[in-house]
Parts: C-alpha cells; structure tokens; sequence
C-alpha cells in the first residue's frame, strides 16, 4: 500500500546467481499466467471469458475513467490522497508547478525571492474561475491562509508552518515572509486556489468553482463524479470500481473507456491482448521500501540490515512477479530528478555475503532469526511477502508476515509497532522528504521518522541542503544524504513501480506522466466510434 500523497512532502547485485525457493514460485507464476491464454479452466479466464459479451452504453460521447479508489476529497486544502490529488488539478490551477525535472516553474504565478525569507508572486492576468471571474491576489491569500488555519486541520499545514505572513500587495501580487530560509519554498505553492469566499468556508460545495480545465457537472453517485471539460464541453465520469477484475472487465465490455493503476501483472497480460483495448506502461515515482525499527530489537542492528538487503533478489522481483512493470531503486527519488543520485550504486544481491553475515550474528538456516513483517492484505503485496519470505529464509531469516488492511497497517506503523514492514511512497516532488523521513527531529508526529533513524551527519547535510544559495550545491548535498542512507539502511530501497495505462480505442491523445497525474484528459482530441463486436 502507499503513502498518502506528498505535498512538500506531498503532499521508495549479482544477476547471474539464482534464488532456490522463490524462482520455481517465479516460474510457476509465470506458467499460470500462459495457462490463462490456452486454458479455460482456471478461475479468472472462466469469469473473464463467461462475462465478455456485449455491452450498451448510456451516452457514446462520455468517457468513462475507472478509478481502483474513490477520492477522498475534492476541497485542495484537505486532499491528500493520490486520487484526490490528482482530481484537484484538473479542477483547480496553483500558483506552481514542475517540470520533468521536478523543478518548480510558473502556473498561475511567477516569483522572485526579495530575500532569503521573503518571496513575492505575481499572478498572469488571463487566469479565471469557472463562474468568469479573474483569479486575484486575495484568492491566493484566503486559500493559503485557511490552510493554515489550525481548526481546519489541513494536512498540508505542517510543509506550511513556517510561513509568518500572507500579504495582497494589489489584486495581483502575494507576498509570503516566512520565519527561516527555505530555497525550496515555492515548490510548496503547488495547491489548487479557491475563490476567496469559498475558502472561509469550512467545507466546499458538492459542485466547487475553481479555474482549472474541468469543472464538476454533478455527483450521480458516492462512487461517480462527472466532470466537464471546460474549453468543449467534452463530460469525463469517473467511476469508483475497487475489484480490479471487475474493473478489467468492465473494460473489456466497453463500460469503461480508461482506466489507470490498480491491476495486477497477470490481469494487465490480460488487458494486453484483448484486441479493443491498449495497454500503456509508463515510469512513475512510487516509491517502494522495506522499513525497519531501528529503536530497539534486532533490526537496529545496521549489520543484519545489510544482510536484509544483500539476501533479496530485487531484479527476480520486478521480472517475475512484476512482469517488468517497475524498475530497480537505489533511493527515495526517481533518477530524473534535480536532486537524484542517478550513478548511486546498487546494493548487490548477494546471498552467500548475507548467510555469512547472519553467522556472525549468530544466526543460522538451523537457528533462524524470527522477524514480523507487517504489509497489505492486498493479495499482490501478499505474493510478495510469501517470496520475499522465501529469499529470507534462504539466508537464516524467518520471516512472519503479518497481512492487515490498510487503516490497521497505517496506524500501527505511525505508532512504530513493526520490526520490519513495506510501504510506498506516492507523489515525492521535492527533496525535503529527506527531513521528513529521516531527520531526527521527525520522529512522529512531527514526521514520517518512524523507525527513529537518528544520524548527526545526515542530520547536519540535510540542514545544510536547506539553506544552499545555488541548486548546483543543493543537489550535491541531497546526493551526499543518499550516499549516506545506503550506508545506514533505514529503508531498504526496492523499486519504482511503473503506471499501467489501459483505454479502449476510442480514446485518442491520453498519456500520464511521472507523477500518474490525470492531466492528458486536457488533451484528448476527441472520441472515435468502435465496433461494439466482442469476441468471447
């Protein structure tokens, strides 16, 4: 499962050796997922091949986006999951946004930094909300000001905290002075503007007025929002469908034009070769981890990390369990990033280093050293838990997994009741993650240093990155923090895991990018008619 979406914080070897328990689960893996193709005996291709018949469609000029979650909220001030993230930007526009490089550039503003504490904004005059009215200075100040209003409980107060004072110099200039230096502070500005009454308001309407290319139509259920897009009138429903099975199908039948995330390899094989679909594989930053407690049992020890670390086989992984739909990380942020080490070295897979390692500690395939590990009871993360257990177990680790749903896993990671467990982190766009995740001053609930890593030199280079005058010398601080963390190992890094794009031939322009956002629904041309024929 995944981090909520982060903002600031917005809002994670030796390829010629072999694993000896988990490749045959690999191989078998592998096996069933051709029977699907030639056999139609197995569970899904009998659901699958039952269900594929025809289908009817309300109204052929509608897309229909299929969501695996329902948004939490579409008020920017309070959405911080992927989907709602997502959701808000094509409803609202903010004062910044980044480029592929994940460096902040002007959206609805641009900025200069009077001084090191002081940054003044300039909005572009041609920006408007959808009831015709120009997007001003006061807007920006009512919309930053409510979330940092304590009583509105703003998951995005704390990346704000250390701004003193929002200021409307005239209707189109902001001004923000903040308490300490901060280079990376405009990169914060990336949440959607309200209008100004609608932000003294505790809560927003069900049909919110922002300036972004679409705006909400109607609710038609708690599980279907219609948008509209503004320039043509082009109506996108999004449809709230969590089974991803019913999901694909729903696909395959024609109910669904697009979809994004949420499938499974073998389903994603599936969709692959249905002749009405397309399937896309993009690079995204999800960010995937093993976590350790580092504050006491046997995992603060950096020695049986490393042995962790040497003992997985990441590349068989992301083969064979993955089908190819992720590639190897070495750190939090994806290689393409400003402040990316793009040539950190891998950590080796390295069993026979690990079993040695685990000896001196005293442990052994005979006196295997028992571990918790706590994850989702999404069956996906399951199979991946059973063959990381398996890999462990090769080494002198027993590995008990412990599968909860995701409010009982969140809290009790939150709470530091793990020895070893694995999230996701979703939508890291600036570095400060870094302070969050690993500063010793982060320790929940100041931050996400749940597993109370504590390093005075990573400590002193992230305070240091901080306050650099030139992204030239931030970026090498960021890098040395990196070198740092593969060192100590308060995470072991997996790998980023790729955004699954399936959309039916009708639908022409649609792309996401590194982030997954749904920003290509803005460029879709226009909705070409299909066969309705299906074959079975």
């Amino acid at each position: 499962m995944a981090e909520p979406s982060f903002m600031r914080v917005q809002g994670a070897r030796d390829l010629g050796q072999t694993i000896k328990l988990s490749a045959p689960l690999f191989r078998r893996r592998s096996t069933d997922a051709s029977r699907l193709k030639t056999r139609g005996s197995t569970a899904i291709c009998a659901l699958l091949g039952a269900l594929l018949v025809g289908c009817t469609r309300e109204d052929d000029a509608i897309l229909r986006f299929g969501l695996p979650t329902a948004p939490v909220s579409l008020d920017p001030r309070q959405a911080s999951d992927a989907v709602s993230t997502r959701l808000c930007r094509l409803l609202y526009e903010s004062l910044v946004d980044f480029d592929t490089h994940f460096t902040p550039i002007p959206a609805l503003a641009s900025w200069q930094a009077i001084t090191d504490t002081q940054y003044r904004f300039t909005l572009a005059s041609s920006h408007r909300f959808h009831d015709g009215t120009a997007v001003r200075a006061a807007d920006v100040v009512a919309t930053y000001r409510a979330i940092l209003d304590p009583a509105r409980a703003s998951p995005h107060r704390s990346a704000l905290a250390h701004v003193q004072a929002i200021t409307a110099l005239d209707s189109r200039t902001v001004e923000f002075k903040l308490s300490r230096a901060d280079p990376l502070f405009p990169g914060l500005l990336q949440l959607g503007i309200l209008r100004a009454a609608d932000a003294a308001r505790t809560t927003i309407s069900a049909q919110p007025v922002g300036s972004g290319p679409f705006r909400v139509t109607h609710t038609l259920s708690p599980n279907r929002l219609s948008l509209t897009r503004v320039r043509d009138g082009q109506r996108v429903d999004f449809m709230t469908v969590p089974n991803e099975t019913t999901r694909a199908l729903k696909l395959a039948r024609g109910e669904l034009d697009l979809a994004q995330g949420g499938f499974s390899p073998e389903l994603v094989e599936w969709l692959d070769e249905q002749p009405s679909l397309r399937v896309q594989q993009r690079p995204g930053t999800v960010f995937s981890y093993l976590g350790f407690n580092l504050a006491s049992g046997p995992t603060a020890d950096p020695r049986l990390r490393l042995a962790i670390a040497q003992a997985i086989d990441r590349q068989s992984l992301v083969k064979y369990l993955f089908k190819g739909h992720a590639r190897l990380a070495n750190s939090l942020l994806v290689p393409e990033h400003w402040a990316g080490h793009p040539s950190l070295p891998p950590i080796p897979y390295n069993p026979a280093a690990a079993t040695q390692r685990l000896r001196e500690l005293g442990y052994s395939t005979r006196r295997p050293l028992i571990l918790s590990y706590k994850t989702s009871n999404d069956h996906f993360r399951r199979r991946i838990a059973t063959v990381l257990q398996a890999q462990l177990h090769e080494v002198g680790i027993a590995l008990k997994i412990q599968n909860y749903d995701w409010g009982t896993l969140y809290g009790d990671i939150k709470a530091g009741r793990f020895e070893l467990y694995s999230l996701s982190w979703v939508g890291l766009q600036l570095p400060d993650i870094f302070r969050h995740a690993f500063h010793s001053s982060s320790r929940p609930p100041s931050g996400a240093n749940r597993g109370h890593y504590s390093s005075e030199v990573v400590d002193r280079l992230i305070e240091r990155a901080e306050g650099a005058p030139t992204r030239d010398l931030q970026s090498a601080l960021y890098r040395a923090i990196q070198v740092e963390l593969q060192g100590d190992l308060p995470y072991v890094p997996l790998w980023f895991e790729d955004t699954i794009v399936v959309q039916r031939s009708r639908v022409l322009g649609y792309d996401t990018d590194l982030n997954g956002h749904y920003d290509g629904l803005t460029r879709i041309s226009r909705l070409v008619e299909e066969s309705r024929e299906l074959s079975n």
